[in-house]
């Protein structure tokens, strides 16, 4: 038994884990609006410039911003028409009885106007901007041109931003820290600047700007919120900012003397080091103001600086780790550093206690809102690498209030169950969208999800702790799916939107993927009954037993039975190529044909308008080629040449000028990994995904099986 533990524990640690990560050190030698690096914590993030804070908000604005976000600094505009949700519903004949949906409408005027309104609110806030104001000698302030001899480097194994520059020849230190548990930065800045009273920290509030991004550069109307310094003494400042309802805290606290003081423009604060020394380091936490103010003790940098330093290898020793060194593909080091970065921006962007939006908390996308059929793509890797629990953080968030507003959603269109939100917000509302409001492949995610906790802890108690969203889920899906008497089988659709959103909802019905979906995830939730003793639902097996059949033509699988020129129309063949997932994001299950996917892939790979795609639709391409046995096509797919599938100097997954950062390409492609390289239950193959031509070494450890 000894000797076998032995062997276990040596081939646990066959990878140098700090020498993986470290050897992808980010490192910036000049200014790239594209190029930000962040610190964060899930929860919390906070994005800097080539300063080390964010000195230049302005010059970032178009590229990766120079965020400050969390998961509570929410915001709404006051109301003062008196919207009613119900004003943004529309009702529409589907398979002969009205269901309502909320949409964008745009008349009558007043029901435009009210569906924009929740659309638009409540959206996520950009907290504030904190930089430096650098002084030159003609006592102008430094523009970015003045910023010289740029060296910057993120190291992920230490949660560690250390930035180098100088201002007219004088040399400046900066180092960046986010505490791991709190809401909290730390900062240390070494120059002599400091001693010449040329090197200030600037705290400035922007004003949300209630648009589908929120760069956090609008300082326009300062009549329209309010901050002030609480108090401030020696050692410590409060700030405080109000938009409307909303009230939160910026509370800075330093070793050596400083002053805070107002600032020169609405909503800017200045803290001045003082003159004594060349090194000045303070922390700063954001906080929600509460009606009892609580007394918070906030770590100082020596504190936050050691925590991130103690939890950071903690996250990197734990899970999966995948090591390409060795290989004699040119791909391998960009697709190991792809893998690396993908792990860091996931973990500080989407392991919070709430989905993450798209841009994760670095700037607003869809007004800040999570989008719930994307969260299979930021969430599932978690439970694939070994780390579960960072999953289990948001699947909290579905149960109690928010199940509660999905079933009102389910019943109010007639249905059983939980029907779970697409766009959403904290609290589980509905945003309206003529596209969103009709999408159904976020439907079955909660039961894989709960699936994927089962095999990490397959116990009772994890049955009991989901059993109630799983079934919730089961129930509307069965209930959604139309019984066509004279077909004699179940459908789905019209009035739906497969995630391949170009098709029409009043006319598409059966696309490959959701038919799929449906039929694994309501055989998964009937294991689940049967693991807690209780019989299977008849009518859930009724739905499985007759539900149609994948749709086909000329050996191909259709895009939706509705679709028959599925690869001919040009319409037809932009978006995502998602009659793919049905095989790749999901097992076999006997309605599947891999020989008519395999035609399909082949099919798509030829045809497709690849440019007009998104960033997980190259991981997804290859999860299905890495199951139909075409590793070739599955590496291939990771490295097509496409805008979209660009991964930038700080790891993220670029996709265009309104999207430059999409974290789920980051989390499909660790995905996808975790399947090249750990298959899937029954899979016999070493590491699937990966050519077996001698030009690959592939070392892996701590990853799971996917489904």
């Amino acid at each position: 038994m000894i000797a076998g533990l032995l062997h276990f524990t040596s081939q646990a640690q066959k990878i140098d884990r700090k020498a993986l990560v470290e050897r992808h050190t980010i490192i910036n030698t000049q200014a790239d609006s594209l190029g930000s690096l962040s610190v964060g914590n899930g929860r919390f993030a906070f994005t800097v410039d080539i300063t080390g804070l964010q000195t230049f908000p302005e010059y970032y604005a178009k590229g990766v911003p120079l965020g400050t976000q969390s998961e509570w600094g929410w915001h709404s505009f006051i109301d003062t028409v008196g919207y009613k949700f119900e004003e943004s519903l529309k009702t529409y004949n589907i398979n002969g009885r009205p269901i309502s949906y909320s949409v964008q409408v745009n008349t009558p005027k007043r029901n435009k106007e009210a569906s924009d309104w929740f659309r638009q609110n409540a959206h996520r806030l950009q907290l504030s901007n904190l930089g430096f104001e650098i002084i030159k000698k003609d006592c102008s302030i430094a523009a970015i041109s003045d910023i010289k001899n740029i060296h910057q480097e993120l190291n992920m194994w230490r949660g560690e931003i250390v930035s180098n520059f100088t201002v007219e020849g004088v040399p400046v230190k900066v180092l960046t820290y986010c505490h791991q548990q709190k809401d909290v930065i730390a900062v240390k800045v070494s120059s002599p600047l400091l001693s010449e009273g040329r090197l200030k920290i600037r705290l400035k509030f922007p004003f949300p700007t209630n648009e589908f991004a929120d760069m956090g550069v609008d300082y326009h109307h300062p009549e329209k919120h309010r901050s002030e310094i609480e108090y401030t003494d020696n050692h410590n400042a409060n700030v405080i900012h109000q938009l409307d309802s909303e009230v939160y805290e910026t509370h800075f606290k330093w070793d050596d003397k400083a002053i805070m003081q107002k600032g020169k423009a609405s909503h800017e604060f200045i803290l001045s080091p003082g003159k004594e020394a060349t090194t000045f380091q303070f922390s700063c936490m954001f906080k929600q103001r509460y009606p009892i103010k609580k007394l918070l003790i906030e770590p100082g940098f020596s504190e936050t600086q050691s925590n991130s330093i103690a939890e950071w290898p903690k996250f990197w020793m734990r899970g999966g780790a995948v090591d390409l060194s060795g290989s004699k593909d040119k791909r391998a080091g960009e697709l190991e550093r792809r893998i690396v970065t993908s792990q860091y921006l996931t973990k500080i962007q989407c392991s919070g206690n709430y989905p993450p939006q798209e841009t994760g908390l670095t700037y607003n996308s869809w007004y800040g809102k999570p989008h719930l059929e994307m969260h299979w793509w930021h969430g599932i890797h978690f439970a694939l690498w070994g780390r579960p629990d960072l999953l289990e953080n948001s699947m909290r968030w579905y149960s109690g209030r928010v199940e509660e507003r999905a079933k009102g959603i389910a019943q109010r269109q007639g249905f059983k169950g939980a029907r779970w939100q697409k766009m959403t917000d904290p609290d589980g509302n509905e945003s309206p969208s003529s596209v969103g409001a009709f999408l159904i492949w976020q439907q079955p995610h909660f039961i894989y999800f709960a699936e994927l906790d089962y095999r990490a802890h397959p116990t009772l108690e994890t049955l009991r702790k989901y059993k109630e969203q799983v079934f919730a889920t089961a129930e509307f899906m069965a209930s959604y799916a139309y019984f066509d008497k004279a077909k004699g089988r179940y459908v789905l659709g019209p009035g739906m939107i497969p995630s391949q959103e170009v098709h029409n909802q009043a006319t598409t019905f059966n696309p490959p993927y959701e038919l799929t979906y449906w039929h694994w995830a309501l055989n998964v939730a009937q294991q689940w009954r049967e693991r807690l003793k209780m019989g299977r639902d008849k009518q859930w097996d009724d739905v499985i037993n007759k539900l149609s059949p994948l749709p086909q033509k000329d050996g191909v699988y259709l895009e939706a039975e509705s679709a028959p020129d599925s690869y001919t129309n040009p319409k037809d063949i932009t978006d995502h190529p998602s009659t793919l997932a049905a095989y790749g994001m999901l097992p076999y299950t006997p309605m599947m044909d891999t020989t008519v996917m395999r035609n399909t892939l082949n099919l798509i790979w030829k045809v497709w308008d690849w440019p007009k795609t998104w960033g997980w639709d190259f991981p997804m391409t290859a999860m299905t080629a890495t199951r139909l046995n075409m590793p070739e096509k599955a590496i291939d797919a990771l490295f097509m040449p496409i805008m979209t599938n660009t991964y930038l100097s700080n790891g993220h997954n670029y996709q265009d000028k309104r999207l430059t950062l999409y974290l789920p390409g980051n989390g499909g492609l660790l995905a996808a990994v975790a399947m090249m390289c750990a298959g899937w239950d029954g899979c016999q193959v070493k590491n699937p995904g990966f050519p077996k031509n001698g030009q690959w070494k592939v070392k892996w450890e701590g990853l799971q099986k996917m489904p």
